[in-house]
């Protein structure tokens, strides 16, 4: 159980399942003009791995190789910046992906509360800190309250995935809920391409 943090890209051989769960951190949210500065990814298993990107790197093929691996399945919270901030940075797309702020809000709508503190909470029992939230993430080096924070966002995705899903099941929303992962890779390239605010589906 512990945090591996790598430079540039995840080390030669690293077999992280068929479902990883993953976030990025980024010098602030908007995606076509705030560089990536870290990537957490975690397998379900308590360990984290975070490869930290240096300003104007492109290529980062371990980690690209699992983005756009179709065997393996990407969790996000809010994947849509992450997959825009990846893009971005890599010019690859995450898929498949699954996202459990959208499956929350297809399931949770009794509340408007979807964020990951709260979901973890109410379905998986682990409280997080997001003191962290707003720290410079663009820094040559990182602190331990950092890069534990930053593992906290990706450590409890799988179980929380499980949860969401016998929700999803039981509300009879699986179907609508994989349409829209299968569509969130293309809405996040709207986003690059100046369609951020824009219902492309209003009149």
């Amino acid at each position: 159980m512990a945090n591996h943090l790598h430079k540039g890209d995840l080390p030669d051989g690293l077999d992280l399942g068929p479902s990883v769960a993953i976030d990025c951190e980024t010098m602030g949210l908007v995606p076509g003009r705030d560089r990536l500065c870290l990537v957490q990814l975690s397998a379900g298993d308590g360990n984290c791995h975070l490869v930290q990107v240096a300003p104007g790197q492109t290529e980062a093929p371990n980690l690209c190789r699992i983005l756009a691996d179709p065997q393996v399945l990407k969790l996000f919270h809010f994947g849509r910046f992450d997959i825009a901030a990846l893009d971005k940075a890599f010019g690859v797309q995450a898929r498949p992906v699954y996202c459990t702020k959208i499956a929350a809000k297809l399931v949770r709508t009794f509340t408007d509360r979807h964020g990951l503190r709260y979901l973890l909470q109410d379905l998986v029992g682990v409280d997080i800190s997001k003191q962290q939230q707003q720290s410079d993430w663009g820094a040559p080096e990182l602190t331990p309250a950092q890069l534990d924070y930053a593992a906290s966002d990706v450590l409890h995705l799988h179980r929380l995935k499980g949860a969401l899903d016998r929700l999803l099941a039981r509300e009879g929303r699986t179907d609508i809920a994989q349409a829209c992962f299968d569509f969130l890779p293309t809405r996040a390239r709207l986003d690059l391409a100046g369609w951020p605010e824009v219902d492309i589906f209003a009149h």
